[in-house]
C-alpha cells in the first residue's frame, strides 16, 4: 500500500459519493439518511474549493480510499478563523492509518488557509474518530446526548477542537485588527 493525499479533483466525485454513501447507509457517524447524488457531491467539492478551503483524498494508487475537508464552522463573520473537518475512509479500508494521513494533512492544509482552530463535530460519538482525532492532539470540548434518531438508537455528538498555528494568542491578521 502506497498512500498519498492530494487535493480533490471533480474526477474523484464518483469515488468519494460511494465512501460518504456507505457511511451514509451503514453507520451513524453522519446524520444524513439517503446519500447525496453525485451533482450534490460535485458542488460541495465546487463550494470547499471555491472558498479556498482544503478538501484533500487519500489515494492508494490510483484508488481514491478517503477524503477530508474543512469549511468555516459557521457562516457568519466572526468564525471565519475557525473550521469543522470532515473525513470518512472507505469502509473497507479502515484501520489502516489513512484517517490518520488524511487528518494530519487537513491540520496543516487549514492553518495555511489561515483558520485558527479546528473543530471535530462527531455524530454518534464514533469511539474510532474520537480516537483518531484524540490521537492528533484535539481535546474533549463537549457532548451532547441524544442529538439524532437514525439506526433505531439515540445518538450522541462528540465535540473536540485544536488550536491551529498561533490559535487564539495573537490577532488573526498582522496588524492585529479584524
Amino acid at each position: 500500500m502506497t498512500l498519498t493525499v492530494r487535493p480533490a479533483t471533480l474526477k474523484d466525485v464518483g469515488a468519494i459519493a460511494d465512501i460518504y454513501a456507505h457511511h451514509v447507509l451503514h453507520g451513524t457517524a453522519t446524520y444524513e439518511i439517503v446519500p447525496p447524488s453525485l451533482a450534490d457531491t460535485e458542488a460541495t467539492i465546487e463550494t470547499v474549493t471555491g472558498r479556498g478551503w482544503p478538501f484533500l483524498v487519500a489515494c492508494d494508487g490510483l484508488e481514491v480510499v478517503g477524503y477530508a475537508y474543512a469549511t468555516q464552522f459557521r457562516d457568519r463573520p466572526a468564525y471565519a478563523y475557525a473550521c469543522e473537518n470532515s473525513i470518512y475512509i472507505a469502509h473497507d479500508r479502515r484501520g489502516a492509518g489513512i484517517g490518520k494521513l488524511l487528518l494530519v494533512a487537513l491540520l496543516q492544509a487549514a492553518e495555511a488557509c489561515g483558520f485558527r482552530r479546528m473543530v471535530a463535530v462527531i455524530g454518534g460519538g464514533e469511539p474510532a474518530s474520537v480516537a483518531l482525532h484524540g490521537s492528533c492532539g484535539f481535546e474533549h470540548a463537549g457532548r451532547l446526548t441524544g442529538m439524532g434518531w437514525k439506526a433505531g438508537q439515540w445518538l450522541d455528538t462528540v465535540y473536540m477542537q485544536i488550536a491551529l498555528g498561533d490559535g487564539t494568542a495573537t490577532a488573526p491578521d498582522a496588524l492585529g485588527t479584524d
